[in-house]
């Protein structure tokens, strides 16, 4: 029996969520199949070639989820959320067809990068629908959970399948998997009824890029999220890049070991999740988010003393966990920070400024000296993100949600009508609140 508090109470998430579980799962087998395709293409720069791939993917995210933001918006009013995340998942499964195909790497630099626009056209939409399906916070938290615990399957169960898959099958086979993925995503998509889904304009966020980056430029927890994301994609580039060169060229080891390593990051990330709703409760986002973010950064510099393939797979947990306490609140921060009608902007512009980190960290992961035993990597990659995880504890100071303010209002205008001067409220950046508040 479900907890009364149990976003899968919901119909609507439910179906959400399973559309959400399919389509990482495709995901996941692609991650897996694209560094083997980059091994298999340049044996002796796997880390060079996976980097360059992964930077081009970023690139995508980062104009995409902008202009389809502004897109959908003013040129395409009448295309319900439902209906643009149908025609995405189907566009990405198509493109995934193709991958198994390629025979030189600039086919795959094209392929990835088109398949990404269309993810970073798909994930801010149906980031923004969450909190109108949910509503509730508490149930929203549980949600944002619930949507890390799906990411981390997809870390823990995806390299699983791919492994058990590669036994009888090649390995690029596996695009077909991330096919049918979102392929199915799609299918639940459909079957789903969105709130006012059938509206004209539904998908329309009336908040703008150019509004959300100003809330992002004058709310101090948003800032902090902005040096955050650079700290995550720090820990994730060593990750998802090193990881291979350093399994597959330092250690020697074999494609199954590299599986088992991506399955240990996520199962750090999911005992995270798992406990997070309580540590939410009792210590709040910013303790929890910066003090995932300078643990995990210092873990990296254990990387100095090299490693075998158990140090790997204890690190890589650490490495997990770490992430999922920085990532899994970040949700609920812009929630907090952002009106209804300001969110598909703010998740599109916290999408665009995470993707963005994660260029830097791929491209510099990539192409930094390579010394064998991934010594420079672990200490650059772990410098910087300690450095990220301490600007944010500069730039987001402890404070409440609700900041005491004045405003130049006549006496009897609606917002200060009841409160008087100067009044409290949760602060958020808008038309009547253009700056953060100086202290009263």
């Amino acid at each position: 029996m479900l907890p009364s508090d149990s976003p899968l109470r919901d119909r609507t998430y439910r179906r959400l969520f399973a559309a959400q579980l399919v389509a990482l799962a495709g995901t996941g087998l692609l991650t897996v199949a694209l560094a083997l395709l980059a091994f298999d293409l340049e044996p002796g720069a796997a880390g060079q070639v996976l980097g360059t791939v992964l930077a081009l993917k970023m690139v995508a995210y980062i104009v995409v989820s902008l202009l389809s933001t502004e897109f959908v918006a003013r040129v395409s009013p009448s295309l319900s959320p439902r209906r643009l995340l149908v025609i995405l998942d189907f566009a990405r499964a198509a493109l995934a067809l193709t991958l198994p195909f390629v025979t030189a790497l600039w086919q795959v630099y094209v392929l990835i990068t088109v398949l990404s626009a269309c993810s970073a056209a798909f994930k801010p939409v149906f980031q923004a629908t969450l909190p109108a399906v949910l509503g509730d916070t508490e149930r929203y938290t549980r949600a944002l959970s619930l949507t890390r615990l799906a990411y981390d399957l997809e870390n823990v169960l995806s390299p699983a399948l791919a492994a058990a898959l590669m036994l009888w099958m090649d390995s690029r086979l596996l695009f077909v998997g991330t096919a049918v993925g979102f392929v199915l995503s799609a299918v639940w998509i459909a079957a789903t009824t969105f709130p006012a889904d059938d509206s004209p304009g539904a998908a329309s966020p009336r908040g703008s890029i150019g509004a959300a980056a100003r809330s992002f430029v004058r709310t101090p927890r948003l800032r902090g999220l902005v040096a955050l994301n650079l700290c995550v994609a720090s820990v994730g580039a060593m990750v998802i890049v090193n990881g291979v060169q350093y399994i597959r060229g330092f250690l020697g080891l074999g494609e199954t070991d590299l599986a088992i390593a991506m399955m240990a990051s996520g199962a750090g990330s999911m005992l995270v999740a798992l406990l997070l709703p309580r540590l939410l409760r009792s210590l709040g986002e910013r303790k929890v988010m910066v003090g995932g973010a300078v643990g995990t950064s210092l873990a990296l510099f254990v990387g100095w003393f090299g490693l075998s393939f158990g140090g790997i797979l204890a690190l890589w947990f650490v490495l997990g966990a770490g992430m999922a306490l920085i990532q899994t609140p970040m949700g609920r921060v812009l929630t907090q920070s952002t009106h209804p009608e300001q969110r598909p902007a703010a998740f599109a512009m916290q999408f665009s400024a995470s993707h963005a980190c994660w260029l830097v960290t791929y491209l510099l992961a990539a192409w930094l000296p390579n010394s064998g035993d991934g010594v420079v990597a672990f200490v650059v990659l772990g410098a910087l993100a300690l450095a990220a995880a301490l600007s944010s504890l500069l730039v987001w100071p402890s404070q409440p949600d609700a900041v005491p303010h004045t405003h130049a209002l006549p006496a009897s205008h609606p917002h200060v009508a009841n409160g008087g001067e100067p009044h409290c409220h949760d602060y958020i950046i808008d038309a009547l609140h253009p700056r953060w508040p100086k202290p009263v």
